[in-house]
């Protein structure tokens, strides 16, 4: 059984983070593993999957990061750093759809609060969108497809490694 919200972040083995010492290469299993148990579940038709890195490639971008100057981040305001890859899973995602809206980390806390009709907490989802533009919430839900991955579930299952930091540098 699921809560309404999870978060979910992999151990040190699978986590894809950048020098991260126990990275053994298996981070696209193993989001291929959590994606195919939703869309393979009875909780397919009524979920979203946001998956997304707190980094990404060699560091280098070459689009110039957005500014938000709201006056209240940091004095005189935020500077976005590099880009970073978000992918939405779910029936009403858009399909082979390219956003080409700024989105944020507090993005996905804004699709929460609109989602459910939370109050704003105020900061990080402040200037956020709410990723509305991912979706089309009236197109026939599209049908799951399992991602082929190198390795399933189980192996990730029956993984007796002790587990370590994924951001462990």
């Amino acid at each position: 059984q699921l809560p309404q919200v999870s978060w979910i972040i992999p151990g040190g083995a699978s986590s894809d983070h950048a020098g991260a010492g126990g990275n053994d290469g298996s981070g696209p299993s193993w989001v291929a593993s959590i994606v195919n148990a939703i869309g393979n579940s009875d909780y397919w038709a009524n979920t979203a999957i946001i998956i997304t890195w707190d980094d990404w490639g060699g560091w280098y971008d070459h689009v110039a990061p957005k500014v938000i100057n709201d006056g209240v981040s940091w004095g005189s305001g935020y500077v976005y750093g590099f880009r970073v890859p978000l992918i939405i899973v779910s029936p009403y995602a858009k399909a082979a759809y390219i956003s080409h809206t700024t989105h944020d980390f507090g993005s996905i806390l804004k699709f929460i609060e609109t989602t459910f009709n939370l109050p704003s907490l105020g900061y990080a989802d402040g200037p956020a969108d709410d990723l509305a533009d991912c979706f089309n919430l009236t197109q026939t839900p599209l049908t799951f497809h399992i991602i082929p991955a190198a390795l399933d579930a189980t192996h990730f299952l029956n993984d007796k490694r002790p587990p370590t930091d994924p951001d462990d540098d």
